[in-house]
């Protein structure tokens, strides 16, 4: 029996892991693999997700549709192919372009066999700030090469916007099916509708190269701050950053933080060895400056910053 194969897209904060929690809380009776694909060196997505009776493998440090981690992808999906499983849900990066995703594909089947039906590219659409974000020609990527596309977060806008959504999407990518959901959840419908009979995508080469791979640093300390401490710093650093997400021990105890655009969002989280935050940069090595110097004068206690 083939592994149903599903690849989660979706730019930085859309929704890709909230909505894949939901989705394996619905088919726990199902075996499931998971391949997870985050551009900094700590899988903050992964350490989420992990749980009993799940297949996981990660793949970080840059994007599973580029030259420099496609063979790693081939492999991991040719490993998982051997595996007793019913799915498999790969979540790329949130700037990750899938252009590629048949190329690949083809590739595990010289390593494994026809192990895989691919059932569809889905492409997780955030309410909230998609209208600007479109302009980002990774997300333009993201949605032209989608089978079915999920606006995630429509209880935060209003009717108006979410029309405009539609119409936007219809203009990209007038042949996907089009989901809407809050937290990421949706029913399981799609799960048995032939999603790659709507839109037949032609591969391309992705816009993923090594020479635009965006640089990530990360903050390590055993400090405990306030979360005025953290809150102040984070919205200094944010600016030069993409994307800031991990986990911290502030005073009323451990959370994980997730930071987009403007919104920084805490959950309390269980006990970790010490605080950890990926940045993922806008303006490249510059960043490290930035974070640097502005720890330094809003928080000035000891921590580390890795590549």
């Amino acid at each position: 029996m083939k592994k149903k194969l599903y690849v989660l897209t979706g730019f930085l904060g859309s929704g890709k892991t909230t909505f894949l929690l939901n989705l394996l809380d619905k088919i726990k009776d199902k075996k499931i693999g998971i391949i997870q694909n985050e551009f900094g060196k700590i899988n903050v997505d992964g350490e989420i997700i992990d749980r009993d009776g799940i297949k996981m493998t990660e793949i970080s440090r840059g994007s599973i549709f580029c030259s420099c981690l496609k063979l790693s992808f081939v492999e991991s999906l040719a490993e998982m192919g051997k595996m007793d499983l019913d799915y498999v849900f790969v979540e790329s990066s949130g700037l990750a372009d899938p252009s590629n995703i048949e190329e690949i594909l083809e590739a595990v089947k010289v390593l494994a066999g026809d192990v895989y039906e691919f059932k569809a590219a889905i492409c997780l659409i955030d309410a909230v700030n998609f209208l600007d974000q479109i302009k980002e020609e990774t997300v333009y990527r993201q949605l032209v090469h989608c089978h079915m596309a999920i606006v995630n977060k429509i209880d935060l806008v209003d009717e108006n916007q979410i029309h405009k959504i539609n119409e936007k999407i219809k203009e990209i990518n007038p042949n996907c099916l089009i989901k809407y959901g809050k937290e990421g959840n949706i029913g399981l419908d799609f799960l048995s509708t032939d999603l790659k009979s709507l839109n037949k995508i032609a591969s391309e080469d992705s816009l993923n190269t090594v020479d635009n791979k965006p640089k990530t640093i990360s903050l390590q300390t055993e400090e405990i701050l306030t979360r005025k401490e953290l809150n102040e710093f984070l919205e200094k650093v944010l600016p030069d950053c993409y994307r800031i997400k991990g986990f911290f021990h502030l005073e009323e105890g451990w959370f994980q933080v997730d930071v987009v655009e403007k919104l920084i969002d805490y959950k309390p989280h269980g006990e970790r060895k010490n605080s950890e935050l990926v940045f993922l940069s806008k303006v490249g090595p510059k960043v490290i400056r930035t974070i640097d110097t502005n720890w330094k004068e809003i928080v000035n206690k000891p921590m580390k910053l890795k590549n």
